[in-house]
C-alpha cells in the first residue's frame, strides 16, 4: 500500500489493501487475519484505522470474526464485467467450468408479448428467437430463451448456436451491446424446461430477465434464462458506501 500523501481516509486505504490481499490470496479463504497490533506495526497506523477497515470487510461479507474472535477470510464474491455477465460461456471460463450448449430453434417469427413490449415492437415486426439449453461440465443448468431485432438477429443465420457464445460472435459482427437491465425472480417449470432442464414440471427455477440496449438506449435484445438453482445462484454484495455488485455464482451444494 503506498504511504504517500493522500485525501482519502486512512481506513479506506487499509480496507482496499486488505480487499487486494484477499483477491490475490495473499491472505487465503479460511485463513486468519493478522492481528490488529501486528496490522497497526506493518502500515504505522493506530487501531482505530485498522478497526475500520475489518469492519468494512466484515460488512460486505469478506471476513467472518469479531467480538473476540479473530478475523477470518470469508473469500469474495468478485464483480462480474459487463461481458461475464452477459455470457454464459464467458462466465463459465471465468468460474473454471467447462460451458456446452444444445440448440433447439433459431428462428424468425413473431415476438411473444413480454419480448414485443421490451423491445418497443408493433404491427408485423418479427425477431429472431434462439432455444438453447446451457450445461456446466455437462450437466444442464439453464434454459436460454433470447429474441433479437431483427437488424441484429439476422447474423445468427450465419453462427453455429452450439459452438458457444452468441454475444461474442454478435459483438465480433459489430453489434452494440452496451448495457442491460436484469430482473431476477423464481418461476414454476413449464414443459420445455422440465424436458430441458430433467426437471419435474412446477419445479422452481431462478429467472434472470435481461433487456440489452445499445449506446442510444435502444432495446435490441430480450431474454428469459431460466436456471436450476441447485447448479446456480445469484450474489448481491452492497454496502452504505459502494454501489452494489451483482455476481452469478455456482452453487456450493
Amino acid at each position: 500500500m503506498t504511504t504517500s500523501p493522500s485525501a482519502e481516509p486512512r481506513h479506506h486505504l487499509l480496507a482496499e489493501e486488505f480487499r487486494d490481499r484477499i483477491a490475490a490470496e495473499v491472505w487465503a479463504v479460511g485463513a486468519k487475519i493478522p492481528s490488529e497490533s501486528e496490522l497497526c506495526q506493518e502500515f504505522g497506523t493506530s487501531r482505530g484505522p485498522v478497526r475500520q477497515a475489518l469492519q468494512a470487510l466484515r460488512a460486505e461479507g469478506l471476513v467472518t470474526g469479531g467480538r473476540g474472535r479473530p478475523p477470518v477470510v470469508r473469500g469474495t464474491v468478485p464483480s462480474q464485467p459487463f461481458e461475464t455477465f452477459m455470457s454464459f460461456t464467458e462466465w463459465a471460463h471465468g468460474i473454471g467450468r467447462t460451458p456446452g450448449q444444445r440448440t433447439i430453434e433459431v428462428s424468425l417469427r413473431a415476438p411473444g408479448a413480454a419480448a414485443a413490449a421490451a423491445l418497443h415492437l408493433d404491427g408485423d415486426e418479427k425477431v429472431v428467437n434462439v432455444l438453447r439449453v446451457r450445461s456446466l461440465d455437462g450437466a444442464p443448468a439453464m434454459v436460454e430463451r433470447a429474441s433479437f431485432v431483427q437488424d441484429v438477429g439476422r447474423h445468427l443465420f450465419e453462427f453455429d448456436a452450439d459452438s458457444g457464445s452468441i454475444f461474442a460472435f454478435l459483438k465480433a459482427r459489430g453489434a452494440d451491446l452496451h448495457g442491460a437491465q436484469h430482473t431476477i425472480d423464481a418461476v414454476l417449470a413449464d414443459d420445455v424446461d422440465s424436458t430441458l432442464l430433467g426437471c419435474a414440471m412446477g419445479a422452481a427455477l431462478l429467472r434472470e430477465r435481461r433487456v440489452t440496449v445499445t449506446r442510444e438506449v435502444l432495446p435490441i435484445e430480450y431474454s428469459d434464462d431460466r436456471y436450476l438453482p441447485q447448479l446456480t445462484s445469484f450474489t448481491i454484495n452492497n454496502t452504505v458506501d459502494s454501489r452494489a455488485r451483482l455476481a452469478r455464482v455456482p452453487s456450493s451444494e
